[in-house]
C-alpha cells in the first residue's frame, strides 16, 4: 500500500515537516470564511485603484488543486466545499518558512491560509498570504489534472477520490440532500408524522423480493434485512396514527443494474381515511412542491429524452396500456393460452406456471414499461400481483392500485390498503403456496400482522416512492450508482474471492 515511490517521497516530506516542528496532521485549525464567501465579500476590490485591501484579513482552509512554484513566490488554487480560490505566497511575507514550504508542499495537501484580498495583474481576485500552514499532508498523489478521474469503476470504488476530483459529482449529492429534505418538509407540512421502524425483521415481508438473511446470536434466531417497512407502518395505523411516513433503507437480495442496488432508499407513507386516488393527487402536489422549492423547470433533460413534469400526470388502466401503448391485441388479455402463445411468438422467457395476472404482467413489462416517458400513472392492476392491495368494489380481479412510471422506470407504487384480515390471511396462504413451488420472492405468513388487522385498521392508502430513482431523474443521472455515495460493487478479484 505504501510501496509506491511517489508515496514514499510524500511520506518523507511529512517527516520533514515534523523535523521543522510542524504536525503534518494538525487538528487545531479554524476558518473565518469559505472561498466563495471571500470572493463575494471582496469582489469590490476589483474596482478600487489600489486593487488590494491590506487592512482586511480572512482565513480560509482548502485542498490544493493547482500549484505553481517559482523562485521567491508561488501561486496555488485551493478548493473547499463551496468553491475555489487563488492563493499567493512569497518569501517577503513568510520568510524562511517559504523556502521550507516549497520543499514539502504538494497538490492534494490541505492548507490553512490567512491574508488579505488583492487582484493579480490578470484581474483575478486572490488571497495574499500572511500566514500559511499545511494542516493535512496527502501522501497519495491525485490523478493528473487535465484528465482527472474518468474510470467509472474507480470512481464508484473510491468515491472519496471522485468527490475530490469532480465538483459536479459533489453537486449531485448536494442536490440529493436537498431533494430528501424537501420531501420531508412536504409531508411534515401535510401533518404526517415521521417514524422509524425496524431494519431487522423476523419475517420477510412487505414486498415481493428475495431477502438478505442474518443471524441474531443472543436470540439464536435468523433475521431478515427489511425488504420494505410496509407491514410495520400499517401496524401504526392500527394503533391510531392517521398519517405516518418513513424515509429509510430497504434491502433486496437481487440483481444489480442501472436502476437496482441491493440497498436503496425509499419513502413510504400511509394515510388513514384516504383512497389510492387521493395518493395520486398528493403525488402530483409533491412533484409541484419539489420543482418549486428546488427552482427546477417542469421540462427536464434525461439522457436523450426530455421529460415533461407538468401536472396533472396521465392516467391509464393497466390492461388499456397493454393494448394502446404495448400494441397487444385486447382479445388475448384474458386467456392464459393466448398470452403464452403471444409471449412465445416474441421469444420472451417466462414462467409457464404463472397465473393470468402474472402473464399479463409479462406483457406489460416487455411491451409497455419502457415506452412510458412522461410521468404516467398506471392503474387497476391484477389482484394476484397485488397481495397487499384492496380489491376493487367493481371488479374483484382488480386491485385499487397504481404505479407511477417516468422515463421507462417504475418510480412509485401505491394502493388502497387491504384491511380485511380474512382476505389478507387467504392471500398470504397463496403466497406460501407460490413459495413452496419455488417463488423465492413470495411473501411469508405474518400472523402478527393478521392479528393487528383483526383489531381493525382504518380505511387507508399507502405509497412507496424510490428516492434513488427520483434523484436520478431530477439530476439527469443514467445509473443509480451515480446517485449513491457508495454503491454495491463486485469484488475486484471475484474469481479468487478477494477485494
Amino acid at each position: 500500500m505504501f510501496s509506491s515511490k511517489y508515496i514514499q517521497q510524500r511520506i518523507e516530506k511529512g517527516k520533514a515537516l515534523r523535523e521543522l516542528g510542524k504536525n503534518p496532521y494538525e487538528n487545531r485549525v479554524s476558518r473565518d470564511c469559505y472561498t466563495s464567501q471571500f470572493v463575494e465579500k471582496f469582489q469590490h476590490i476589483k474596482s478600487t485603484e489600489e486593487k488590494r485591501d491590506e487592512n482586511s484579513s480572512c482565513k480560509v482552509i482548502g485542498r490544493i488543486k493547482f500549484l505553481r512554484l517559482m523562485g521567491k513566490a508561488s501561486f496555488m488554487k485551493i478548493e473547499d466545499f463551496r468553491g475555489v480560490l487563488q492563493i499567493y505566497i512569497n518569501q517577503n511575507r513568510l520568510g524562511d518558512w517559504f523556502k521550507s514550504i516549497k520543499k514539502v508542499i504538494e497538490v492534494g495537501d490541505i492548507v490553512e491560509v490567512e491574508g488579505f484580498p488583492f487582484v493579480t495583474k490578470t484581474g483575478e481576485l486572490s488571497l495574499y498570504a500572511t500566514k500559511f500552514e499545511i494542516v493535512t499532508k496527502a501522501i497519495a498523489p491525485l490523478p493528473e489534472k487535465f484528465h482527472g478521474l474518468q474510470d467509472k469503476e474507480l470512481r464508484y470504488r473510491q468515491r472519496y477520490l471522485d468527490l475530490i476530483m469532480n465538483p459536479e459529482v459533489r453537486k449531485v449529492f448536494q442536490q440529493r440532500s436537498k431533494i430528501v429534505s424537501t420531501i420531508r418538509h412536504f409531508f411534515e407540512e401535510k401533518g404526517f408524522l415521521e417514524v422509524e421502524t425496524p431494519m431487522l425483521h423476523p419475517i420477510a415481508g412487505g414486498a415481493n423480493a428475495r431477502p438478505f438473511i442474518t443471524h441474531h446470536n443472543a436470540l439464536g434466531v435468523d433475521r431478515y434485512l427489511r425488504i420494505a417497512p410496509e407491514l410495520y407502518l400499517k401496524r401504526l395505523i392500527v394503533g391510531g396514527f392517521d398519517a405516518v411516513f418513513e424515509i429509510n433503507r430497504n434491502f433486496r437480495n437481487e440483481g444489480m443494474d442501472h436502476t437496482h442496488n441491493p440497498e436503496f432508499t425509499m419513502l413510504e407513507y400511509y394515510w388513514a381515511y384516504h383512497r389510492y386516488e387521493d395518493l395520486m393527487e398528493l403525488t402530483e402536489e409533491l412533484f409541484d412542491y419539489l420543482f418549486d422549492k428546488l427552482g427546477l423547470s417542469r421540462k427536464l433533460p434525461y439522457g436523450e429524452l426530455e421529460i415533461d413534469f407538468s401536472t396533472p400526470f396521465q392516467k391509464i388502466p393497466y390492461l388499456d396500456a397493454i393494448v394502446s401503448i404495448g400494441g397487444v391485441p385486447r382479445e388475448i388479455l384474458n386467456s392464459r393460452e393466448k398470452i403464452v402463445e403471444y409471449l412465445d411468438k416474441h421469444q420472451i422467457d417466462f414462467n409457464r406456471e404463472a397465473s393470468l395476472g402474472y402473464l399479463q404482467a409479462e406483457l406489460f413489462d416487455n411491451f409497455v414499461e419502457e415506452k412510458l416517458v412522461n410521468p404516467t400513472f398506471i392503474t387497476h392492476f391484477p389482484i394476484d400481483i397485488s397481495p397487499l392491495a384492496r380489491r376493487s368494489d367493481e371488479n374483484p380481479d382488480i386491485a385499487d392500485r397504481f404505479e407511477l412510471f417516468i422515463a421507462g422506470t417504475e418510480v412509485s407504487n401505491g394502493f388502497s390498503e387491504l384491511n380485511d384480515p380474512i382476505d389478507q390471511y387467504e392471500r398470504f396462504k397463496k403466497q406460501i403456496e407460490a413459495k413452496e413451488k419455488g417463488d423465492d420472492e413470495a411473501h411469508e405468513m405474518d400472523e402478527d400482522y393478521i392479528r393487528a388487522l383483526m383489531f381493525g385498521m382504518a380505511p387507508t392508502a399507502g405509497q412507496g416512492i424510490g428516492i434513488d430513482r427520483l434523484v436520478m431523474l431530477l439530476t439527469n443521472q443514467s445509473s443509480i450508482r451515480d446517485v449513491l455515495l457508495f454503491p454495491a460493487m463486485k469484488p475486484i478479484n471475484s474469481e479468487k474471492g478477494e477485494d
